[in-house]
């Protein structure tokens, strides 16, 4: 078997990896509005809601208004209770966060690919990572989201490089099988045990 060509950049995906939830807060709010646990998260990922929210086709504000809409909950009640489901804005995972840096200090170029919406760039200020990352690849912006074969190749475009020479990392088997048959290596995330293979993989000093 070939050997693979070394990493010379990194795409890591957003929530999941560099972005944790806790799901206490979430809980809480469920909890004061007499809402099954996790219906928040389960109505706003409702494909015919969801697609379009990270396809860049409704703002965040949109898809938000139609997850009240589905509660089962008065109006108002519901739009209250979204909106402090939607005051916690997650966690940066800070081991995932240094191994940003530590590639980054190694010269390779980090991108963050994920499935967001228009809400990202805030999000990104907010919890202090505008400047951690060299490209914001957003299917909000692009109109395109994982795992679609699109979405890889203006990945590969934007971070410069091309896709066998790209690591990807996600939480999500299909997004990590999307990069692999667009050429990239890719790795699926399920904790910081995995960062000495992405480290080597990489070539890290």
């Amino acid at each position: 078997m070939a050997q693979r060509d070394p990493a010379r950049a990194l795409l890591i995906d957003f929530d999941g990896v560099l972005r944790r939830w806790d799901p206490a807060p979430m809980i809480a709010v469920e909890l004061k509005y007499g809402l099954k646990p996790a219906a928040f998260l389960e109505t706003a990922m409702e494909w015919d809601i969801y697609r379009p929210a990270m396809a860049g086709e409704i703002t965040h504000a949109d898809w938000m208004r139609m997850v009240a809409s589905r509660l089962p909950l008065e109006p108002a009640d519901a739009a209250s209770a979204v909106a402090e489901w939607q005051a916690y804005r997650g966690e940066v995972d800070p081991e995932a966060l240094a191994f940003v840096r530590e590639v980054r200090a190694a010269g390779r170029k980090v991108g963050l690919a994920t499935n967001a919406t228009d809400l990202l760039s805030a999000d990104l200020e907010r919890l202090e990572l505008t400047g951690e990352i060299d490209v914001v690849i957003n299917s909000w912006d692009l109109k395109i989201h994982k795992p679609a074969p699109e979405y890889f190749a203006r990945a590969a475009e934007l971070i410069g490089e091309q896709p066998k020479h790209i690591l990807f990392v996600d939480d999500d088997d299909r997004a990590v099988r999307g990069a692999r048959a667009a050429g990239m290596s890719a790795y699926r995330w399920t904790g910081p045990q995995h960062l000495p293979y992405l480290r080597k993989a990489l070539e890290l000093p």
